[in-house]
């Protein structure tokens, strides 16, 4: 019988929207970057005011709000270090994933009771390396995404410390997202915040020491001869309980209000599941399906069991993967009409099978039959981005209820 606590489920918030969908539907905590010693310059990245909106919603939901600080910083990013920290002490975040100890030293320094987790950059991939945070006072690392369930189950045997793991999304295809190929191709530095996603590109391959000749890629259909599939552990949730990892973490702050709501939905609904009766579980095909809705790659269990092959990248014929568009976001819902309103994110209309889905592994499919404007004026589809309509349902939604799409 499995008397152990459960694990934190981690999302990823790119934004305070996300961070609030995340939390809506079911993460223990969100981890986010702020304006600066991040690696996602491009995401919608929270000011300070941002950061203490976001860490007073989580509050109100009994959640937390981490910050990821995990630059490997060269001399000219060592400014402003000692306010940085300070100020995310003083806002409440709970505490702050780094990777390059002049940073971890910073933090110490200027806010001593703000808690530091080690960053997946660092590669902690063996219980030594586990054990030298741990005597360094660190409570948390986030592993190495190349380490196996039975690596993971030994770091916990021999040190006491928390183990935070990956168990969705993307893949980087250098050791620990430790990648240069942004540097040498568009000169923006992956490991300050710039990634170009290099990896992410389509490369012709030819025969070595022969010229002139056609690139061999040319026999499969996708030339991904480096991009990798991303990660899944829906099926294998349990391994991973069992071998005693404490927080689950999703990769995914550049993604959709979608993509964050629909996986943090899946995994919630396992965990529990999973706790309610540990020694009856099973998985529910349900839950694969859709995690599927929101897959934007094939999906593969990474490390975990084996060492990849050219079976979990993505290069030659793509896998067939349902496509979905998150079409709208329930704003109200009248009991008595059965009406409920919903602001448009892609075109739908009359005759369109729609799905509705919630907190709570809540759905139901069913098809538009009425569709009104938010003057009250019948229309045949909601064309406009944005735009507020009224739609009669055949079972009740909430607020933040979502509704998708087929492609």
């Amino acid at each position: 019988m499995i008397t152990r606590k459960k694990p934190e489920l981690l999302a990823p918030a790119g934004n305070l929207e996300k961070l609030k969908f995340a939390i809506h539907y079911g993460a223990d905590a969100v981890y986010i970057g702020g304006q600066q010693f991040g690696l996602r310059s491009n995401a919608g990245n929270f000011t300070f005011d941002e950061m203490r909106e976001g860490v007073a919603f989580a509050n109100k939901y009994g959640a937390k709000v981490y910050v990821a600080a995990n630059i490997i910083a060269h001399n000219e990013n060592l400014e402003g270090l000692h306010e940085y920290f300070k100020e995310l002490y003083d806002i409440g975040i709970a505490a702050v994933i780094v990777a390059d100890p002049a940073l971890i030293q910073a933090c110490r320094e200027a806010a001593p009771d703000l808690e530091v987790h080690i960053s997946t950059q660092a590669s902690v991939a063996n219980w030594k390396t586990a054990e030298f945070w741990k005597n360094e006072g660190i409570p948390r690392v986030v592993l190495a995404r190349e380490v196996s369930v039975e690596e993971i189950r030994e770091m916990k045997e021999k040190v006491d410390i928390e183990i935070e793991a990956f168990i969705h999304g993307a893949m980087c295809i250098s050791y620990s997202g430790r990648c240069v190929l942004s540097n040498h191709m568009s000169a923006r530095d992956a490991n300050r915040g710039g990634c170009a996603q290099s990896c992410r590109w389509k490369y012709d391959l030819f025969e070595d020491g022969i010229d002139g000749t056609e690139p061999i890629s040319e026999l499969a259909n996708e030339q991904y001869s480096m991009s990798s599939q991303d990660m899944s552990m829906v099926e294998y949730l349990p391994d991973l309980i069992e071998a005693g990892v404490d927080s689950f973490k999703i990769e995914g702050r550049m993604k959709s209000i979608h993509y964050v709501a629909t996986v943090v939905n899946v995994y919630r609904k396992i965990i529990d599941t999973y706790f309610e009766d540990p020694e009856n579980y099973k998985i529910d095909p349900e839950w694969i399906d859709e995690i599927w809705k929101a897959a934007q790659r094939s999906l593969t269990s990474g490390f975990y069991y084996n060492e990849p092959t050219e079976k979990d990248q993505l290069f030659g014929r793509p896998a067939r993967i349902p496509k979905y568009d998150f079409a709208g976001l329930v704003l109200d819902y009248d009991e008595n009409t059965k009406i409920a309103t919903i602001q448009q994110r892609n075109n739908f209309g009359v005759g369109d099978e729609v799905e509705f889905f919630g907190p709570n592994f809540y759905h139901f499919k069913q098809t538009i039959t009425e569709l009104w404007d938010e003057n009250d004026e019948p229309i045949d589809r909601a064309k406009h981005a944005m735009m507020i309509t009224k739609v009669r349902l055949d079972q009740p939604v909430e607020k933040y209820n979502m509704m998708r799409k087929g492609k």
